[in-house]
């Protein structure tokens, strides 16, 4: 079976240790994670865990209901096959002299990034977009020479009206339970 990247939002409690717990479940399994971003969640008290996994579709979604059965995670979703928005945030240091300081910029430009600070040989910027947007500049910027990079993890939220909190859930199976008998 092939592996496809999936994006994969939790709804935790806000609490200390619960990032660990959640980490913890990939790592016992032999899952590298290959992006992950954690914030405060519209919800006071629930913080959205975003968690970007290759694997096949079903060891995913077994993995998926193994974190659902975590104490604090409220709500899990495989949000891969829906229409998404998706960012990250990088912070790039590059080698910048006189000479080449107007060319940086330029490249900044094209990609709608910020130069957030100027120091007498460096620059740094700071570009959002999706993955490969970002890797594009920065495969422009490594003639320079790129002295530091600091990244986010993707975050990610279904595109229209309903955002994962509403968003309808496939039924699970679930094993009909006897009926209760009074003896």
């Amino acid at each position: 079976m092939a592996t496809t990247k999936h994006t994969l939002v939790a709804i935790v409690n806000d609490r200390p240790g619960v990032l660990n717990r959640v980490v913890s479940l990939f790592r016992r399994r032999g899952f590298n994670i290959d992006s992950i971003a954690v914030g405060h969640s519209e919800v006071p008290h629930l913080s959205r865990v975003t968690i970007i996994v290759n694997g096949t579709t079903a060891t995913v979604e077994q993995v998926r209901k193994q974190l659902d059965k975590l104490i604090d995670v409220v709500k899990i979703f495989d949000i891969t096959g829906d229409k998404l928005t998706g960012r990250e945030l990088a912070l790039v240091k590059v080698k910048a002299n006189s000479a080449t300081r107007s060319e940086i910029i330029e490249i900044a430009d094209i990609f709608r990034a910020n130069i957030v600070d100027v120091a007498s040989d460096s620059l740094t910027i700071e570009i959002t977009g999706d993955e490969d947007k970002i890797e594009s500049m920065l495969k422009l910027l490594q003639g320079f020479g790129i002295r530091e990079i600091a990244r986010t993890g993707r975050v990610a939220m279904v595109r229209g009206n309903l955002g994962v909190m509403r968003k309808k859930e496939k039924p699970a199976r679930t094993r009909a339970k006897k009926p209760v008998t009074k003896e």
